[in-house]
């Protein structure tokens, strides 16, 4: 979930940013205050019996916000990256602080752990994706090419490639065991907030900024196959369900927006939050979405009917990004309260 620090809520402000675009050209933009679709009727909350999260614990180890979160595979470890430009290592049990990776010389928008578990990467404001030895925290490859600040990485299903999304309007794909550009997506002339590939490895959905709209794409060919719109801001957070049949957008106009990728319909917009949506996640089954909002809450919502379940709070500020961890009882957030919350299901 993309960090972008000159923000703040209830005020509209102009944002300069100045990146090389895939147009030849430098734009100035203005942020505009959100706008709550009424595309759909508030949901009422419902409380499955298996389904309550509460805080069980708070890590606290990095001086500046978090910016990033991702728990490992096997559900043992949880990474968390922060604008102090670091990535830490955590037991995810116990809470104890495992290791420190430092690299970036700017602060981290995104971090990805491949399915593989052997592999964590982190995508840097300073244009760069590195890719780090889980078990060791050594440093493997810099990814260089990007022209501006890389918002969001994502790996294929069998851990082989990385997928990286930057505001210089391009999406690259990498070899993660040589370090090395297999193509650039570009041509949409936008900047990319957010990406994700599906769980079949076929295709990649990407984020455009300015005109708040989503591409779907080939990943073998590199050709773009659909477009997705009805965001009236921009989006910062995508998600494939487990079975790749839907895809989850979350959007500063408050909204979650869920869309079948048959028809490329949109199924349900998910409205409650009373803030900027910033990190959506999927549970392991498929059947629970969490969002994590500028609201300071999370919110757990039922796929198939699109009502609320819960709304988790504890949070001083800004929630930047969410995971769930592999079995689906435990979630993990960070905020720009400098904090990592662990909720785990009570039954």
């Amino acid at each position: 979930m993309p960090l972008n620090m000159n923000y703040s809520k209830n005020k509209v402000l102009t944002v300069i940013a100045i990146a090389l675009l895939g147009c030849g050209a430098v734009w100035l933009w203005q942020s505009s205050p959100a706008v709550t679709s009424a595309s759909s009727k508030k949901n009422s909350p419902i409380k499955p019996a298996l389904v309550n999260f509460n805080v069980a614990s708070t890590f606290k180890a990095h001086n500046n916000p978090i910016s990033a979160v991702a728990i490992s595979p096997d559900g043992k470890l949880i990474a968390s990256a922060s604008t102090d430009n670091t990535i830490k290592l955590w037991n995810l049990a116990t809470g104890t602080a495992l290791r420190t990776l430092s690299g970036h010389k700017k602060w981290i928008n995104s971090l990805a752990i491949s399915p593989d578990g052997k592999t964590i990467a982190s995508a840097g404001a300073d244009n760069t994706i590195k890719l780090w030895n889980l078990a060791t925290g050594r440093l493997i490859h810099t990814l260089s090419g990007h022209q501006a600040s890389v918002q969001s990485v994502a790996f294929s299903p069998d851990s082989s490639t990385i997928a990286s999304g930057s505001w210089d309007q391009s999406v690259k794909l990498w070899n993660v065991a040589t370090g090395k550009l297999v193509r650039t997506f570009s041509g949409d002339c936008d900047v990319v907030d957010a990406i994700a590939i599906s769980p079949d490895g076929t295709t990649l959905a990407s984020s455009n900024y300015f005109d708040n709209s989503i591409k779907l794409w080939d990943l073998r060919t590199g050709k773009q196959t659909r477009g997705l719109r009805g965001h009236q801001e921009a989006i910062h957070s995508l998600a494939y369900s487990p079975d790749g049949k839907t895809l989850a957008s979350g959007s500063w106009d408050k909204t979650i927006k869920l869309w079948d990728l048959t028809t490329a319909k949109e199924i349900h917009t998910l409205v409650g939050h009373g803030d900027k949506v910033e990190s959506i996640t999927f549970s392991p089954n498929g059947k629970i979405l969490a969002s994590g909002s500028w609201d300071k809450t999370i919110k757990l919502w039922n796929v198939a009917t699109g009502m609320e379940i819960q709304t988790l709070k504890g949070h001083d500020n800004k929630i930047w990004s969410i995971a769930y961890s592999p079995d689906g009882n435990t979630l993990a957030s960070g905020s720009f309260d400098k904090t990592i919350k662990i909720w785990r299901v009570s039954r």
